[in-house]
């Protein structure tokens, strides 16, 4: 159905631009003799139709001025429309000198054929502008029935969502104006709208021009500005706040009204903005079969989406739930269709990565060329109760994967380690710290290249605080914290998987590479935060009560043990940790006999072999 309508589009834009390329070479000839075209001049004209409609019409399709969105043509299409004409009104000069001597072409005023070119490159590109003007139009009229909105940011991702907005049938915002910092910007016009004033004229602004809504459109923006900004909303009783996400989640460089989202805590909470070497992510990744472990959870789900924007060749992603895979098959597939090359395979494999043999099978239809392992117990103090559980799939089912990788020929294996691997207090983290050991040692006997990467909570992740305070505060609090001291690291989820690939593409084999979070947010500012998303004051709308600390938990995490230090890399954001080299034999003997007791259930032989390997687990 998409294919025919784009289909019938193209052809009804071709015979448009047939029609007014003729049109344009006959205008020419009326203006040129003054609206009396002499009779000997009608076969040159008939004859410099045909041949620039021929020359014109691949020349169009060269430049892929079929290929464009009606609505949303820019500048960008109206250069190439200019290309595209001047090209090929070259070549219909180089035939008109060349065959000057023919009869058609005998006498034919060459003034016309200025004045077509002209006429021609405003004709084809009125039609194609028409749309967006009509839109234009039409919003203007209809703007009394949109929230008036004001708009956060003068510069690229604003001109881009105003200019969606306007030509947008279904937007229910419309512009107002802008605010901005800069000085050089202020009483500028961009798209009609002005920019008004100031981050500080909110208030008053919102007040004088019945302001519903305030977009912020600063994606490169930090978490400081971004707080101001919402702090001039609150102080102006604003109850609607969007934003454009930050850059590393916008790969194109495209901005739309779809891009936009409510304000949430990472938005106020974040780090500063992370510059990427987004040309090193794309060597790494692009026309490769790319293998995701663990591709229902946070960090699995989020590699996949990421993945897919550097055009795998392609991408399996595994995971032993069923209904969470079927669900980021459909949403990947309904999401990506028109991102990704046509020849893109998105495959889906249900598995356990204890099962060997499924996992050999797998490995050998696939043959993956990047491994990504996610696949993980990761909830602290469910893993405290269940400590078999973590090993079997931390630790046993990590070796498993990455030998069979190493037997594959996978060319980088990266594995998702934690802050919690840092002289662990947990079952969790001591069980990531060996998966780590692991991959040093396969490191040293194979040409597979091991990477591990450690970073600290995921915002909004499902295991993360987040989604519980957010129930909390839905029921009326209270909001529970276990210490008032308890601080953790954050990153959004696109900007660690970013981090990870980036230092995937760096990775040698053999390093711990550890990214750096910035620095650590209290749990209690958190909750605040979030309490006053939902209009609410803390203490006083929701109570905030204290539980105490659990099981396995820290009060802070470290990223590095007093011991490692760290090395820096090409990449501001990631650190190589200095870690001693692993005795392979020790290993190998304490996996066996963790094996043994895992398999046992015996829990307390569990731990005190955890200890063993780890003399700083405790």
């Amino acid at each position: 159905m998409v294919d025919s309508l784009y289909k019938y589009k193209k052809i009804i834009f071709i015979t448009l631009d047939v029609i007014l390329i003729s049109l344009a070479i006959w205008f020419a000839f009326l203006l040129r003799f003054e609206g009396q075209i002499p009779g000997q001049h009608f076969l040159n004209m008939a004859a410099i139709i045909v041949f620039a409609v021929l020359f014109s019409i691949p020349i169009f399709y060269f430049f892929k001025l079929y290929s464009f969105s009606w609505a949303y043509v820019s500048t960008t299409e109206l250069l190439s429309l200019f290309r595209a004409v001047l090209l090929s009104f070259l070549f219909l000069a180089a035939a008109l000198f060349l065959f000057r001597d023919q009869p058609v072409f005998l006498g034919f005023p060459r003034s016309t054929l200025f004045i077509s070119f002209f006429l021609a490159f405003l004709f084809c590109g009125a039609i194609r502008f028409a749309k967006r003007i009509y839109l234009q139009f039409f919003q203007l009229k209809a703007k009394e029935k949109k929230e008036r909105t004001l708009i956060v940011g003068a510069g690229d991702a604003g001109e881009q969502i105003s200019r969606n907005i306007i030509v947008s049938k279904t937007a229910t915002h419309f512009p107002v104006g802008f605010v901005d910092d800069e000085p050089r910007k202020q009483g500028v016009l961009i798209h009609g709208f002005k920019v008004l004033g100031k981050i500080e004229d909110i208030p008053k602004l919102v007040k004088s021009l019945a302001v519903e809504t305030m977009i912020i459109a600063i994606p490169s923006a930090s978490s400081r500005l971004i707080r101001r900004a919402v702090e001039m909303g609150r102080e102006a009783g604003l109850k609607k706040i969007k934003v454009v996400p930050p850059l590393t989640e916008i790969i194109d460089g495209e901005i739309s009204i779809e891009n936009l989202k409510p304000l949430q805590v990472e938005d106020l909470l974040g780090r500063e903005p992370v510059l990427l070497n987004f040309d090193a992510i794309q060597s790494f990744l692009s026309k490769k079969r790319v293998l995701v472990t663990g591709a229902v959870g946070s960090i699995g789900s989020e590699l996949c989406r990421q993945v897919l924007k550097f055009k795998p060749s392609r991408l399996l992603m595994l995971d032993q739930d069923e209904t969470g895979i079927f669900n980021i098959e459909n949403e990947l597939k309904l999401k990506y269709e028109r991102m990704v090359p046509e020849k893109l395979q998105l495959l889906t494999a249900v598995a356990d990565v204890q099962d060997r043999e499924r996992i050999e099978h797998i490995f050998k239809g696939f043959y993956p060329e990047i491994v990504f392992h996610a696949a993980a117990y990761k909830h602290v103090p469910l893993m405290e109760e269940n400590p078999e559980e973590a090993v079997k799939t931390n630790i046993f089912g990590t070796k498993l994967i990455a030998e069979v990788a190493a037997e594959n020929g996978v060319e980088k294996f990266i594995f998702i380690s934690t802050d919690k691997a840092v002289n662990p207090t947990s079952v969790m983290g001591a069980t990531k710290r060996i998966g780590e050991m692991i991959c040093q040692a396969l490191n040293e006997t194979n040409k597979t290249k091991f990477i591990s990467v450690r970073f600290g909570n995921v915002l909004d992740s499902r295991g993360s605080v987040i989604p519980i305070f957010r129930e909390q505060i839905k029921k009326g609090g209270p909001v529970e914290i276990t210490h008032p001291e308890m601080k953790r690291y954050f990153m959004t989820t696109s900007e660690a998987c970013l981090l990870v690939m980036e230092a995937g593409a760096m990775g040698k084999g053999g390093e711990v590479f550890v990214l750096d979070m910035g620095k650590p947010i209290k749990i209690l500012d958190l909750a605040r935060e979030m309490i006053k998303l939902y209009g609410l004051e803390p203490d006083k709308d929701i109570p905030i009560v204290f539980t105490g600390i659990r099981p396995g938990e820290k009060l802070f995490e470290e990223i590095l043990t007093a011991e490692e230090g760290t090395e820096a890399t090409e990449s501001q954001k990631i650190l190589k940790a200095k870690l001693s080299g692993t005795n392979t034999e020790n290993l190998k003997l304490g996996l066996e006999k963790l094996k043994t007791v895992a398999d046992n259930s015996d829990r307390k032989s569990i731990i005190k072999t955890l200890k063993e390997l780890i003399p700083t687990y405790r």
